[in-house]
C-alpha cells in the first residue's frame, strides 16, 4: 500500500504518522507532503527515511490512498486531482463533510457508507467524533430528541501557533504570533472558528450538522457552544441529551461500556471522571459524570473527553483506512 500524507509536518500530520506506524496497514511506500519550506525534510517511518515532497510530485506518484490534513482550501484544490488519478482520499478538513454524495464516516457507526466505493471520504470534526461515538448506542436504543452540548476545546485544535502562544504566555515571554484575539493562558475564549450570520461559530454548526449526518437522523434538535480553554491533552464536552424513550442509568452505563472505542470512566465519589490528562495520547473516548437530568423528562447529562489529535482526527482517519484495506475497498 502506497500512502500519501498531505500536511505531514503539522500537529495532525505528525500524529497521523504515529498512529499509522502502529496500525496493521502494510505501508510499502510513504509519500510525505508539506508546503515548500518543508520539502526535502526527512520523515522517519517504520525504520525507513522518506523525504518530504511537494503536492504536485506526490500526485504524479499515484498512491492508492491519501490522507489530507492541510486545511479546507488545499483539500478543495487538490483532493479532486488525486481522485482523478485513482487515489482514494480521506480528508480531515471541513471542505467536503456536508456534501450529500460524500460519506462522513466514523467506522464504528456508519462504515456501511464505505461499501458504496467512494473515492473521497470526509473525516468528521474532532468534537463531533467523540460525541457521536458516545451517543450512537444510546440513540439506537432510546432515540435522541435533542442535544445541548458545550465544549471545552484544547489549543491543539487550533494548531502549533496556538500551542506556542499559550506556552509563551505561561513563560511570561512575548508572543511572536497570536493564534487568538486574546491571551489564552489563564483564560477561556468562547470563540472556536469564525462567526456565522446566525451568531454561532462554524465549530458549533459542525457539531449540529455533522452529528445529524453521521447518525442519519435530521430530526434531532441540536444546539452547541464551543469554547477554547488552555489545555493540551484533548477536548472535553458537557452533553445534555433528551430521548424519545425512558432509560435506566444502569443500562446507559452498560451500553457505553460495551461500545468499541469508548470507555466508561465514571466513579465520581472516588474522584474518577474523564479529563484531558486521562485522554491524552490514547485512542479512547472517555465518558463519565453520567446522571439523570432531573429538570427534564427522559434526559441525561454526560461528560465526554477524548484526545482531539488522535481519535478526533488521526486515529479515526486511520480507522477508515484500515477498514478500506481490510474489506478490499481500496
Amino acid at each position: 500500500m502506497k500512502i500519501t500524507i498531505l500536511g505531514v509536518t503539522g500537529l495532525v500530520g505528525q500524529t497521523l504518522l504515529k498512529v499509522l506506524e502502529n496500525s496493521h496497514i502494510d505501508v510499502t511506500q510513504l509519500i510525505p507532503v508539506a508546503s515548500e519550506r518543508s520539502i526535502g525534510k526527512i520523515i522517519n517511518f517504520r525504520g525507513n527515511e522518506y523525504p518530504v515532497v511537494g503536492v504536485e510530485q506526490a500526485l504524479s506518484l499515484r498512491s492508492q490512498l491519501a490522507i489530507f490534513s492541510a486545511g479546507a482550501s488545499v483539500s478543495k484544490a487538490w483532493a479532486p486531482k488525486f481522485v482523478e488519478m485513482g487515489t482514494v482520499v480521506i480528508d480531515n478538513s471541513s471542505a467536503w463533510r456536508m456534501e450529500p454524495d460524500i460519506p462522513l464516516v466514523v467506522p464504528s457507526i456508519n462504515a456501511n457508507e464505505l461499501h458504496t466505493h467512494p473515492k473521497l471520504i470526509a473525516n468528521p470534526n474532532c468534537s463531533t467524533i467523540q460525541m457521536v461515538m458516545a451517543l450512537a448506542p444510546l440513540h439506537r436504543k432510546y432515540g435522541i430528541k435533542r442535544i445541548v452540548v458545550s465544549t471545552y476545546q484544547s489549543v491543539t485544535g487550533t494548531g502549533m501557533k496556538a500551542v506556542k502562544q499559550m506556552e509563551s504566555e505561561r513563560r511570561g515571554e512575548p508572543v511572536q504570533e497570536m493564534a487568538y484575539h486574546y491571551p489564552i493562558d489563564r483564560n477561556v475564549i468562547p470563540h472556536c472558528d469564525v462567526f456565522l450570520e446566525n451568531g454561532y461559530t462554524k465549530e458549533e454548526m459542525k457539531l449540529v450538522n455533522e452529528t445529524k449526518k453521521i447518525l442519519n437522523d435530521y430530526s434531532i434538535a441540536i444546539t452547541a457552544t464551543a469554547v477554547r480553554v488552555p489545555t493540551m491533552g484533548g477536548h472535553s464536552e458537557s452533553v445534555n441529551v433528551t430521548f424519545h424513550n425512558n432509560f435506566s442509568l444502569e443500562e446507559v452505563r452498560q451500553l457505553i461500556a460495551n461500545t468499541p472505542g469508548v470507555e466508561l470512566y465514571d466513579d465520581p465519589f472516588n474522584n474518577i471522571y474523564p479529563m484531558p490528562l486521562i485522554a491524552h495520547q490514547t485512542d479512547k473516548v472517555f465518558v463519565g459524570r453520567i446522571r439523570r437530568d432531573e429538570s427534564m423528562l427522559n434526559s441525561l447529562n454526560l461528560w465526554i473527553v477524548a484526545d482531539n489529535l488522535r481519535i478526533g482526527a488521526a486515529t479515526n482517519a486511520v480507522w477508515i483506512a484500515e477498514y478500506l484495506v481490510n474489506n478490499k475497498l481500496v
